[in-house]
């Protein structure tokens, strides 16, 4: 786990309003993610920056224990051009401590990733986290996502 600074940036993509409880963030964001894959929603995205998918958690209503927004699409230069059904957010960037899921997409890397950042102690600040699905993402069952999540400096 490194720290890293993330410049400010911005994202066009779907949304989906969910929480952790009782395992409804799965389900929901399974959902997005079958939406955004079935639809090619990243091909409909304009002024992208590259091909890379970001998932991004958002907008808590306290903590990671909380109801929060789920964002999925990609970079963009600019807000000035959202697609009917998207949602355009930008990020401030900030101190993130940068962890690395390696496996199979298929069988939950990501998700047990995030089971145990929730038992670290990171001085989470609640406001964006996320996940980048670059190049070494694009094989799923040997894949390598890195999760940011935000703490304080």
């Amino acid at each position: 786990m490194q720290t890293v600074k993330i410049n400010p940036f911005k994202v066009i993509g779907i949304v989906i309003r969910t929480t952790n409880e009782n395992g409804q963030s799965a389900e929901d964001i399974g959902q997005l993610w079958g939406k955004f894959m079935s639809e090619a929603i990243a091909k409909k995205i304009p002024n992208k920056v590259d091909s890379d998918i970001f998932c991004i958690y958002t907008n808590y209503q306290g903590d990671h224990t909380k109801p929060y927004d789920t964002i999925l699409g990609c970079k963009v230069n600019t807000l000035n051009e959202i697609p009917d059904g998207m949602v355009g957010q930008s990020f401030d960037g900030g101190t993130y401590k940068k962890i690395l899921a390696h496996g199979d997409l298929t069988k939950g890397v990501v998700y047990k990733t995030w089971s145990a950042i929730f038992n670290q102690n990171l001085n989470r600040v609640f406001l964006a986290d996320f996940e980048h699905y670059g190049e070494k993402a694009k094989n799923p069952t040997d894949a390598e996502v890195a999760v940011f999540v935000g703490v304080e400096d």
